[in-house]
């Protein structure tokens, strides 16, 4: 890779939203892989608003995301849980359900797991 880039989440190279319309991906596509912008309308919830997209029983995405505003608890297969918020950093392995907390859409950076994230 060579030279600056410079690209927005306000004009993203693909735009996949959630069912019921609780949020959506923004996703951009860069040299070093695709970075996402994810909106998390309350009550939005993995197990509602992603699983009839993916087609599997838990989020099967690693993700390495930073969380820009909102909260959100994530829960793995064996029961492991932690919540988030603005300022985290959260490294989860593939084997999760995740829901928003409270009443203020969450918004995460992911430079991982949304390549293949909510793709019909």
């Amino acid at each position: 890779m060579s030279g600056l880039i410079r690209a927005s989440f306000d004009s993203p190279d693909e735009t996949r939203p959630f069912e019921e319309a609780k949020g959506r991906l923004q996703l951009i596509d860069s040299p070093s892989g695709p970075v996402g912008r994810g909106t998390f309308e309350p009550g939005w919830r993995w197990s509602s608003h992603v699983k009839p997209i993916a087609g599997t029983d838990s989020c099967q995405a690693a993700h390495v995301a930073y969380f820009v505003s909102g909260r959100m608890k994530v829960v793995m297969d064996d029961g492991e849980e932690a919540e988030y918020g603005p300022g985290d950093l959260m490294i989860c392995p593939p084997g999760h359900d995740a829901w928003v907390l409270g009443d203020e859409p969450c918004v995460i950076v992911d430079w991982q797991g949304y390549g293949d994230y909510a793709k019909r």
